[in-house]
């Protein structure tokens, strides 16, 4: 394993725990992925002794770095160059069982490995002068790399009713390396799901974030769910599952079509919110579920409905409640919009209407309209896709010729009651939406002389005049 170890950081730790003549290793996530072949940018270096007083001493040999502290854990981290290293003293842990937070004691590096989550993750690498590059391996660590399984280091049920955070962490690592979970070790996390609920809402929406940001995220969302922990952690998710069948007539199963669209749009993007729109985007379907007669199953306005939904999941999971949330909530609201186009003729009316609703996110409703296409028929998908293209064209013929992306009117509230002599009221907000709809539907051009003109007239309708009687500039 010395050909591993290129950094010269390792170096360093090996003859400053030497000159200490104290055992030194690194271990865990940097190990497993120099073994995968995956770029790791964190260090973890365990020293049975302490953590911080190394961690200081390299600090200061490779450069004087800052050295953040974290004396309740026993941990101190520093950057260098571009790698966190973060060094911690050997440890074993007991646990209260209605806490994740252990109690901590000095150990050796056996203690150190039994309290790790994962064999994968138990792996070390020896950095003193004698040994170094030797890779401990108590586990079979290697194996289950090599064979792709994740499983616990010791008994799983101990493992996961100590700290079950491991049972995302599980299903995560899972995930993003494409492994699969060991039986025994998966019917442990079946058998103790509801331990999830001691741990907090942050680091659940953390680990999910990770399986989000996956390549194909869905082999996680079913693994939560054939687990059970999608149930709890997220219920509106789960209640999409199941097919209904009335008359002979059924629905599409909207779990697997929601984890479809998800993995369709992680070929086009990795923005983590648009991602996240995906996931939410048909979220209200179970509740706008109806079976009419003679149509077969309708889900009218899911997709206001799903609007609605996505403040209240958002606050209750610890999601952000700022402009991500927004941003997930205006595209499960305007989701439809560019399939319902794609189904008829692309006319410019309707193309400003879409560019005046998205505005700068029109782009990444596209990506999420094309996703949300998964129908196992080739030429439909086909037909979709050609539409989408007129579609696209057309966003960039009227967004050039009519310049509607975010959109501001010509005319303003303060200018209508002016010209008007009128108090601030309802028929000023009137006047202002009929020259908004005369600018979409191609009435009236998009500048200032138009737009007043249109006011002039519209507000002889209503019974006003204007007290100005010319076209004034403001």
């Amino acid at each position: 394993m010395v050909d591993q170890l290129q950094n010269k950081i390792f170096k360093i730790i090996s003859n400053i725990v030497d000159d200490n003549n104290i055992e030194s290793y690194v271990i865990g996530g940097f190990v497993r992925d120099i073994l995968l072949k995956r770029d790791s940018k964190d260090i973890d270096v365990v020293v049975v002794g302490s953590g911080i007083s190394i961690a200081k001493q390299v600090a200061k040999k490779v450069g004087n770095l800052k050295v953040s502290v974290f004396k309740t854990f026993g941990t101190a981290m520093f950057k260098y160059n571009d790698v966190e290293v973060e060094f911690v003293g050997a440890r074993k842990e007991s646990y209260n069982r209605n806490s994740r937070k252990p109690t901590v004691e000095n150990g050796t590096l056996k203690d150190d490995q039994e309290r790790r989550d994962f064999t994968i993750n138990a792996l070390a690498i020896s950095l003193n002068n004698k040994t170094y590059g030797k890779l401990i391996d108590p586990f079979g660590g290697i194996n289950d790399l090599e064979n792709k399984i994740i499983k616990t280091p010791l008994d799983s049920d101990i493992t996961f009713s100590d700290d079950p955070l491991r049972m995302l962490r599980a299903i995560r690592f899972a995930t993003q390396l494409d492994f699969t979970i060991e039986e025994k070790t998966f019917n442990s996390i079946v058998r103790n799901k509801d331990r999830i609920n001691i741990i907090s809402k942050e680091r659940i929406v953390d680990e999910l974030n990770k399986i989000v940001m996956s390549t194909n995220p869905s082999y996680g969302f079913r693994l939560l769910d054939k687990s059970g922990l999608l149930k709890i952690i997220f219920p509106e998710l789960y209640e999409l599952k199941g097919v209904e069948i009335i008359d002979g007539l059924a629905h599409k199963e909207n779990f697997d079509h929601t984890v479809k669209v998800l993995d369709n749009l992680c070929r086009t993007t990795d923005d983590l919110w648009l991602r996240w729109a995906a996931i939410f985007h048909d979220i209200a379907k179970t509740r706008t579920k109806k079976f009419i007669t003679g149509q077969g199953w309708t889900f009218h306005a899911h997709e206001f409905v799903g609007a609605k939904m996505v403040p209240k999941v958002f606050n209750r999971m610890k999601l952000p409640m700022n402009e991500k949330m927004k941003f997930v909530q205006k595209m499960v609201l305007l989701h439809l919009r560019p399939i319902n186009l794609a189904q008829e003729k692309v006319t410019d009316s309707a193309v400003r209407r879409l560019l005046f609703d998205a505005g700068n996110d029109i782009d990444k409703l596209m990506l999420l309209a094309e996703a949300d296409i998964t129908s196992n028929n080739r030429a439909k998908v086909s037909k979709f896709m050609n539409n989408f293209a007129l579609v696209r064209r057309k966003l960039k013929e009227v967004e050039e010729k009519d310049n509607i992306r975010n959109w501001k009117s010509p005319i303003s509230g303060e200018l209508i009651i002016s010209t008007f002599k009128i108090s601030p009221s309802k028929t000023v907000g009137i006047i202002k939406d009929s020259i908004k709809d005369a600018i979409l539907d191609g009435e009236i051009e998009n500048n200032y002389e138009s737009a007043y003109n249109f006011m002039l007239k519209k507000g002889s309708e209503l019974g006003l005049s204007d007290t100005k009687g010319y076209c004034e500039k403001f």
